[in-house]
């Protein structure tokens, strides 16, 4: 079977480098051209000097030029948004882990899988901890009544609250069938956070924290806390070796690790 021929959008990026080097590292797979908005050179140079691909601003003609089987990328919502529509149009598989989006363009991509027969998944988290995380979240809401989440990013981050703590509490809620219960303290400050699904979640931006979660549970005389850290950006490849892997083999839409992984 002929190796998975990649593309990474964000290739410059902190996570897209990273990208780079996890799939320069896999047997099956092989990078064939990176795209990024700042490019230096016409080629990017790979890791331990095996070579390098063609390296551009335009996403189109490296299409054109490598004919990937998939485009990782790792942006910004209104950088990825366009990037979606090209490779969708051509009919090439996409992993996206850039986070941000609204609910429009998630539906957006989910019209583009199915109209041009390509398979689509996003994320809004790959690291294989957090998707356990919010799992395990899932089935202790069922049997407490409170909960509120804290999530730690580094101050670089542009989105707050982030995308896997606002689908940690829908995806506690729907496990649960109903709404978490409110503090009774009065009605609820700022100061609080912001409030999804009755969960309260604080968001913390800094430098020196990386990616990090803890969704806390009360109910009489006791609580329960779950957390995940992140130590660095490689926690985020097995993740979405997994992702590549899985697209070239089935068409549509999805959304969340946690579908790929049977959880």
């Amino acid at each position: 079977m002929s190796p998975i021929r990649v593309v990474v959008h964000g290739a410059a990026g902190r996570v897209g480098q990273e990208v780079v080097k996890a799939v320069c590292q896999e047997k099956d797979m092989v990078l064939v051209g990176a795209v990024d908005v700042k490019v230096s050179s016409d080629s990017l140079s790979l890791p331990d000097n095996k070579g390098s691909v063609p390296f551009s601003t335009d996403l189109a003609a490296v299409i054109d030029s490598c004919q990937p089987d998939v485009i990782v990328d790792f942006t910004i919502a209104k950088a990825s948004m366009p990037a979606i529509r090209i490779a969708a149009k051509k009919g090439i598989n996409l992993v996206i882990g850039t986070t941000g989006f609204n609910a429009d363009e998630l539906k957006e991509m989910e019209k583009l899988a199915g109209a041009n027969e390509i398979g689509i998944v996003a994320a809004p988290n790959f690291a294989l901890g957090a998707v356990l995380m919010m799992h395990l979240a899932k089935i202790a809401g069922k049997f407490m009544d409170h909960a509120e989440i804290i999530e730690l990013h580094h101050d670089k981050k542009l989105d707050a609250p982030s995308g896997t703590s606002q689908l940690t509490a829908k995806a506690m809620a729907e496990a649960r069938g109903k709404p978490f219960l409110p503090p009774s303290a009065g009605e609820p400050t700022p100061s609080r956070g912001q409030s999804v699904e009755g969960i309260n979640i604080h968001s913390i931006r800094m430098p020196g924290f990386m990616a990090h979660q803890e969704v806390i549970f009360g109910t009489s005389g006791q609580t329960l806390s779950i957390r995940h850290d992140t130590i660095n950006r490689e926690c985020y490849m097995p993740g979405v070796l997994i992702a590549i892997k899985a697209v070239v083999k089935q068409k549509g839409f999805t959304y969340g690790l946690d579908k790929l992984l049977g959880l």
